[in-house]
C-alpha cells in the first residue's frame, strides 16, 4: 500500500477533517544512466567539497542559505520545524471560487485526499456540498521545504488536492497579442471545425508517441537489429488562404467522423472447422 505524503487535517469553519494525501501522478518518462564512452562503465555523480576536494557523505552536507559573496547562514530541520506556519498541519479553507476563475497555468501538481476514518462523515459532507455548488475550496498547505496555495475539488466523490503557484511565481508573457481583424465568414468556418472535432475527453485515446519511439529503439539495439524509422509526416506549411485551409479542415474532420462511425467488421471466430479447412490442401475432401 502507498505510504502517505502527508498527515493533517482539512479546517472547515469550526470543523476538522483529519485526511491523509497520496501523490495522483507518475511520470513514465524513459531514463538513461550516464556511462564512460571508452567503457560504457556507469560514471558515479559525487558531492565534492569545493574547498578541499574531499568526497563528501550525505550526513556530512548541510543546507545554507548565501546572503552574501560567499557568505553563509546554516539552516536546518528544527529550523523549519520552527516555523509558526499553522498549514504543516492544517489545510485551512479560506475561501469558495469556481474551478473556471482558477486559470489552468496556476496548477502545479495534483494529489488524492482521503479522510481517516473518525473524519469520514465531515469529508463525505464537504465532498457533497463542492458537488452540488459546484465550486472549489481555496486554502495553502506546507509540504517538505515550501507553504504552497492549493485548491480542494471534487472528483468521483472524493476530493482532489491541487497545489498552486503563487501570483509572483507566474511569468507574464513576453509581449501582448496584437488585435487581429477576423471576418464573420473565418468565424462561421472556425465553429463548424470546432463543432466536427467537439467531443467527450478521453485521455485513454493518447498515447506518447515519443516515448513509444523510444522503447521500439531500445528494443532493436537490445535485440542486435538496427531501427528503421517510419516516414515522418510532412511538416505543414504556413497557411495563406485561410478559409481555404479551414473548407479543407472542416471536410478531412467530417470524413474522419464518418469512418470511427461506421461499424468495426465482424471478428472471424476461429472454429474446428475453419482450422480443418485451412489445414487441408485445396481439392482434398
Amino acid at each position: 500500500m502507498a505510504r502517505a505524503l502527508w498527515r493533517g487535517t482539512i479546517s472547515f469553519g469550526m470543523v476538522s477533517i483529519p485526511i491523509k494525501l497520496f501523490t495522483a501522478t507518475e511520470s513514465q518518462d524513459i531514463s538513461f544512466r550516464q556511462l564512460h564512452a571508452a567503457d560504457n562503465s556507469p560514471i558515479k555523480l559525487v558531492r565534492r567539497c569545493s574547498s578541499d576536494g574531499q568526497d563528501l557523505e550525505p550526513d556530512e552536507i548541510v543546507k545554507g542559505f548565501e546572503y552574501a559573496k560567499d557568505h553563509y547562514v546554516l539552516v536546518d530541520d528544527s529550523d523549519l520545524e520552527k516555523l509558526p506556519i499553522p498549514s504543516k498541519h492544517t489545510i485551512e479553507l479560506t475561501a469558495f471560487v469556481s474551478s473556471a476563475e482558477i486559470d489552468p497555468v496556476y496548477y502545479e501538481k495534483s494529489y488524492h485526499v482521503e479522510p481517516e476514518e473518525m473524519g469520514r462523515k465531515p469529508f463525505a459532507l464537504l465532498v457533497r456540498a463542492l458537488e452540488e455548488k459546484r465550486l472549489n475550496a481555496v486554502g495553502k498547505i506546507a509540504i517538505r521545504t515550501k507553504e504552497r496555495l492549493c485548491s480542494l475539488r471534487p472528483r468521483n466523490g472524493s476530493l482532489m488536492l491541487e497545489t498552486l503557484y503563487y501570483a509572483d511565481e507566474v511569468k507574464p508573457p513576453e509581449s501582448e497579442s496584437p488585435e487581429i481583424a477576423v471576418s464573420e465568414a473565418e468565424m462561421k468556418l472556425a465553429y463548424a471545425l470546432i463543432d466536427a472535432l467537439h467531443e467527450p475527453f478521453d485521455s485513454t485515446k493518447y498515447r506518447d508517441e515519443y516515448r513509444d519511439g523510444l522503447k521500439a529503439i531500445i528494443e532493436a539495439k537490445v535485440e542486435g537489429q538496427e531501427y528503421v524509422a517510419p516516414a515522418e509526416p510532412a511538416v505543414a506549411a504556413p497557411t495563406l488562404d485561410l478559409m481555404a485551409a479551414l473548407r479543407a479542415s472542416v471536410e478531412a474532420a467530417k470524413k474522419r467522423r464518418s469512418a470511427e462511425a461506421e461499424p468495426s467488421p465482424a471478428p472471424v471466430v476461429e472454429t474446428p472447422a475453419r482450422r480443418r479447412a485451412k489445414k487441408t490442401p485445396a481439392g482434398v475432401s
